[in-house]
């Protein structure tokens, strides 16, 4: 009978856990934006090691928050260690995480598509519009 929640997601769940409040209490580099937000991690099917994905609000905090996180990485696997009851513990690679940039361009992309999109009605081919109806309404013209 195969895993439905498989092992590596498990710890990928608790790593996130964890590392969000290791991250919030114990790291006290400044260069670590206070609005970081941990959004998936990634844990390979032997447990050697785990992709990080964060996110941080203000773009110019995102290069130092960077160097802050791959600094502090040895650190944050040392404490996790004592949490985790594993026999090897994930080493931890961050990458930043650009999906909700990605998201609002492209929200702003549909929506600058659908104000540019414009009607028969609003380019003034009535003629065209009337004929829709009329057979929209069963009759020929």
């Amino acid at each position: 009978m195969p895993n439905d929640y498989p092992r590596s997601h498990r710890v990928a769940d608790f790593i996130q856990r964890e590392l969000v409040d290791l991250i919030r209490s114990d790291i006290k580099d400044p260069r670590v934006s206070p609005m970081l937000t941990i959004s998936s991690v990634e844990v390979s099917r032997d447990l050697s090691s785990a992709k990080i994905h964060y996110t941080v609000m203000d773009e110019s905090e995102r290069e130092g928050t960077q160097q802050a996180l791959t600094g502090a990485a040895g650190f944050l696997r040392r404490q996790l260690a004592s949490r985790l009851n594993t026999r090897s513990v994930p080493a931890l690679r961050f990458y930043y995480d650009d999906s909700i940039e990605r998201g609002a361009r492209m929200s702003a992309l549909i929506d600058s598509a659908v104000a540019s999109n414009t009607t028969a009605d609003e380019n003034g081919d009535s003629e065209d519009a009337s004929d829709n109806d009329a057979l929209a309404n069963g009759s020929p013209e």
